[in-house]
This record gives C-alpha cells, sequence and structure tokens, in this order.
C-alpha cells in the first residue's frame, strides 16, 4: 500500500507514514478471541482539509491477524501480555484516532492496558459494520482534560475511599467525559455483600447519563456531563462506560 498523502510505500497497510509524517488509518476495529486477533484499518471519512489526500470509496484499508497459544497456569499472565504487546505494537504503528474492540474480555482488558489511545467496546456479530455505521452517524467532540481535572462539585466525599476514586478517574478518562459531579452519599439503602459496584444509568434528552456507586448499605448518584448533544449519542456514552467498568471489575 502506498501513503494516501504521499504515495511513499508503506510496509503495512495503514501504517502511518513516516516520509510526510501522515496518518493513513483513522480507526482500528479489533476482533479478539483468545488465539486470534484480527484488526481492520478504517481510513478517514473525507472531511480533512488536505487536498491531497486520496480517498476512496471503500473505507477499509486492509486487515493484520495476530495468533497466539494459550496458556495454562502461570505461564498465561506472561503468554497474554505478550499477545496483547503484539496487538498494541500494530496499533501503535498506525496512530489511528480510535479503536474499537469486540470479542474477549480478557483480551481486550490487556490491550487496553498496553495502548493509550480512544477505545470503545463494540458488538461482536459483525463489529467492522457497526463501527462504519456508528462513525458515519456521530461526531462527538474528544476532550482531553486529565480526569482529576474533570472532577466537580460542592461535594468533596467520595463513597469507597480509594476504589470509589479509581472508579470516578476510569469514567473521567473517558474522551467524550467533560465533566463528573459527586452527588451527597445515601446511607440508607440496601445492604450488598459483593462490594464496591459502579452502573451508569440511561442517558438524559442532553447526552448526560448519571453513574451510581453502591458500597456497602451506602449509595453515592453522580453526574457525568459528556459532549453527547442527545439521549441517542448519550445512550452509546453510557454503553462505553459502562463495558470499561465491567473490564475494570467494577461491577
Amino acid at each position: 500500500m502506498e501513503c494516501r498523502h504521499c504515495a511513499s510505500p508503506l510496509e503495512k497497510p495503514g501504517d502511518y507514514c513516516l516520509v510526510c509524517r501522515a496518518q493513513n488509518t483513522e480507526a482500528i476495529v479489533l476482533e479478539a478471541g483468545r488465539d486470534r486477533a484480527t484488526l481492520t484499518m478504517l481510513a478517514g471519512d473525507g472531511d480533512d482539509e488536505d487536498p491531497s489526500t486520496t480517498d476512496t470509496d471503500d473505507p477499509v484499508l486492509g486487515e493484520t491477524t495476530i495468533t497466539t497459544t494459550p496458556e495454562d497456569g502461570e505461564n498465561e499472565v506472561v503468554e497474554l501480555r505478550n499477545f496483547a504487546g503484539l496487538i498494541g505494537d500494530e496499533i501503535r504503528r498506525k496512530r489511528p484516532e480510535e479503536v474499537y474492540a469486540g470479542g474477549a474480555r480478557e483480551v481486550i482488558r490487556a490491550v487496553r492496558e498496553d495502548i493509550h489511545h480512544p477505545f470503545y467496546r463494540v458488538g461482536d456479530e459483525d463489529p467492522v459494520e457497526a463501527v462504519l455505521e456508528r462513525r458515519g452517524n456521530r461526531a462527538l467532540d474528544v476532550v482531553n482534560t486529565p480526569p482529576a481535572e474533570k472532577i466537580g462539585g460542592s461535594h468533596t466525599t467520595l463513597i469507597g475511599g480509594r476504589t470509589g476514586m479509581r472508579v470516578i478517574h476510569t469514567v473521567a478518562d473517558h474522551p467524550h467525559v467533560k465533566k463528573v459531579i459527586p452527588g451527597p452519599i445515601d446511607a440508607g439503602g440496601k445492604g450488598s455483600q459483593s462490594g464496591l459496584r459502579a452502573k451508569v444509568t440511561r442517558s438524559d434528552d442532553g447526552g448526560n447519563v448519571r453513574m451510581l456507586i453502591r458500597d456497602g448499605s451506602s449509595v453515592q448518584e453522580n453526574r457525568v456531563v459528556t459532549t453527547a448533544r442527545d439521549r441517542e449519542m448519550g445512550e452509546r456514552i453510557r454503553d462505553d462506560l459502562n463495558d470499561v467498568l465491567d473490564e475494570s471489575e467494577f461491577q
């Protein structure tokens, strides 16, 4: 494949061009199995300002497959980390704006820990088609503010201590979250033996959501302000946030 900007040859489809310093892959779709992962590289939508960019009707630039032989016992940790590292290397060489992932949660969790790109969950049935439809229907602003600076409001006490703070930071780290506003703690709830748990509730008409954190008999409702402009966009962010909380074992 050639660079879409300067026509220099690329080693692999969708690679970042080291000649003209330009991005060729805007998004990557990761279909993760425990022994096999497929990465599909997607081009942009043709709305960039560079007139030299050569857009094609097919947004799929190519695919890369990475395999591993799953291990058991104490060797599994190292094998899974190495597998995720190989996937992460392929993602980094593309320098995409976004990564979408479906499939084996343990693989996705390990890859998320290895890279630092905006990361979203998608359905497993046909993730590439789902991403193409999703990206065509939305254009949400990205907030690059550090998570700690997104936390505001008059209630400074967080439920669950340090664990509760990790939950808040996990949600605040999402690129489409502008602010997390903790609410008062209600200690009159029903007791639970499952430890601290968090769940993001339905979006309102403006695209904002609420996150409930439960710790024993205490509950704290936190308002999450997003970059969504309507309920539909807010619901997509809600799904992303619940997936992140689940993968972080907070659900």
